[in-house]
């Protein structure tokens, strides 16, 4: 059985910063969110091992690939520490994760840096989208459309109503969900934002149709930001808890994992499911195998879920998939308020991407730093009362990459 990953800590930017405005790039938020970690879990820069970046777009937003080395260029005491760049669309950061919780279980290091980032806001929104597109097959994925992942998230959701029926209020009712817990996030990108009376409806004005089954309300938020994280092994963490007067059990860890890849086209994906009771068998899968992992039954032993929800579409399917309701029966969870503040699983309590914001190089690491702060207490407004064990559900592409963690304290508070 492999040994737990503890987190030590973690930091994340402000993700309502469009970092060009202010004469920065994505050097910036890899400095600061580098230094920002460090300084979190009270770490010398010598005590970090081995370094993970994980980025989606910095070759076309920026011209810029090799992201690993850019740490040591930027933080220049890390000069020399091992260090690369994983990228795997939307799911990128959860990918440098788990290779660095696999340098740990190999014994190769016991303290690890994970970075994820991501830069969107120095091109325009066209210029942004269309480099996107590269998480999908090009050329090959047959959906006549203006804008390539409003489309295909929409095409999924017209997936749900032809197989087990779909009525948009829940969808709408998503949204607003995560917009509401996005104004507790002093760090959402969304905090300020105003909304009216027919904004979380099918008002064309309020709400305008953007592609067919995707309204504008409907789409997660693409914009700058970083998020890191520090990774131990059990030996690095008992001596660094021992250090601060307090004992390992108080640290959180991750303790389990699932990770599974489909193919890159939409539509093989659909036929390959179409008489299986999951829309994404492999989605499901990788939520067992964390479940397995860490020694848990399923949706009941977690007290909450950051979710993907790139789209509202994206957390619906994350609903059913997760075991909160049977197949194809996510809106029973809308419905009845268990996703929401106080409910029986509160979903994406940080505001999701869609709340948030999505620096898409950054949302695994995110989702993974807002675990951990609920299982030890430190989430603020956004905290789950009593929470212990939390999931996490990262998605790449559509649906190509999945990747799950479930974080735990073992200790009382």
């Amino acid at each position: 059985m492999s040994q737990s990953a503890y987190i030590l800590g973690g930091y994340q930017t402000d993700f309502a910063k469009a970092w060009s405005r202010h004469g920065q790039d994505i050097s910036d938020i890899i400095r600061e969110t580098t230094l920002g970690t460090l300084d979190a879990c009270a770490l010398d820069v010598a005590q970090i091992e081995s370094i993970h970046v994980g980025n989606a777009f910095g070759e076309l937003q920026r011209q810029q690939a090799h992201l690993g080395a850019m740490v040591a260029q930027v933080v220049p005491e890390l000069w020399g520490v091992p260090a690369m760049r994983h990228e795997g669309a939307c799911a990128s950061s959860s990918l440098a994760v788990l290779t660095a919780m696999a340098e740990l279980e190999a014994g190769r290091y016991d303290c690890v840096l994970v970075l994820g980032v991501e830069e969107f806001k120095n091109m325009s929104g066209h210029e942004a989208s269309k480099n996107q597109n590269s998480a999908a097959w090009q050329g090959r994925e047959d959906i006549d459309c203006t804008f390539m992942w409003p489309a295909a998230f929409g095409r999924i959701a017209q997936e749900y109503e032809r197989r087990f029926g779909l009525d948009r209020k829940y969808l709408n009712r998503i949204a607003e969900i995560n917009y509401s817990n996005a104004r507790r996030n002093p760090l959402a990108q969304t905090r300020n934002w105003q909304f009216n009376a027919d904004s979380f409806t099918d008002n064309d004005e309020a709400n305008p149709l953007i592609e067919p089954g995707t309204r504008r309300q409907d789409c997660g938020q693409v914009t700058d930001g970083g998020c890191g994280i520090v990774l131990a092994s059990p030996r690095f963490a008992q001596e660094y808890a021992r250090r601060r007067g307090t004992s390992i059990e108080q640290l959180p860890r991750i303790a389990g994992w699932g990770h599974r890849t489909a193919g890159l086209r939409l539509q093989d994906k659909l036929e390959r499911s179409r008489d299986q009771a999951y829309v994404f068998p492999h989605l499901r899968h990788a939520i067992e195998d964390a479940w397995r992992r860490a020694n848990v039954t399923g949706i009941e032993a977690i007290d909450g879920v950051e979710t993907h929800d790139c789209f509202t579409t994206t957390e619906y399917v994350a609903l059913d998939h997760l075991g909160l309701t049977p197949p194809g029966q996510s809106w029973q969870a809308v419905e009845d308020g268990s996703i929401e503040p106080g409910g029986r699983c509160p979903v994406n309590m940080s505001g999701g991407l869609i709340g948030c914001g999505h620096p898409v190089g950054a949302t695994g690491a995110r989702m993974l730093w807002d675990a951990a702060r609920q299982v030890t207490g430190a989430a603020g407004e956004s905290q789950i009362e009593g929470a212990k064990r939390l999931q996490t559900l990262n998605i790449g592409g559509s649906c190509a990459t999945v990747a799950s963690f479930v974080v735990e304290r073992e200790g009382k508070a």
